[in-house]
């Protein structure tokens, strides 16, 4: 009898916050694995707006649909965390070929650590090509309106996150 292989991938970032473009590599990756793990990290380097608990809860309340997906923070080393859930590939989104060359290098570091491990690149869909959650952030903080590029429950954070009393600004 054949053993049936499960394949399990993480597709770790910041989500700061999580935007459509995130949730469209989600829902094709879950098409591809049998478990995917979101894997919220809680960066030293980037001063996120929202707190790790937040961003883990915004993703669990966006990702719910998706019954093979579940959302969990972490802090170290994003190869430890894949060895420790047991996962054979990350999966890493590539907006522009601007972004490549650092994938790439991370990629790398990633096969030296974890040398079992692949890394997936996926390209977003064409009309989340140029979203970014910097770019969210700072369109919202100068009141700009955000709610098609992020769902409604991280519009409506983001909204509060920022001091607006309505969607789309001031």
């Amino acid at each position: 009898m054949t053993e049936v292989k499960r394949i399990k991938a993480v597709y770790a970032g910041t989500f700061d916050p999580l935007t459509l473009g995130h949730e469209d590599l989600i829902r094709r990756a879950s098409g591809l694995f049998d478990r995917v793990v979101v894997a919220v990290a809680d960066s030293r380097i980037k001063q996120p707006l929202f707190t790790l608990e937040e961003r883990v809860d915004m993703a669990r309340e966006s990702l719910a649909r998706f019954t093979n997906v579940t959302v969990q923070g972490f802090d170290g080393l994003l190869a430890h965390f894949v060895r420790d859930h047991g996962a054979k590939v990350m999966i890493r989104g590539l907006r522009a070929v601007s972004d490549f060359d650092f994938e790439f290098q991370m990629a790398g570091m990633n096969r030296r650590l974890q040398p079992d491990v692949e890394t997936l690149f996926l390209t977003p869909a064409e009309q989340y090509a140029f979203i970014s959650s910097t770019m969210i952030r700072e369109i919202a903080s100068l009141g700009g309106e955000v709610g098609e590029f992020v769902n409604v429950g991280v519009h409506r954070r983001l909204m509060e996150k920022m001091n607006f009393d309505r969607p789309g600004g001031y």
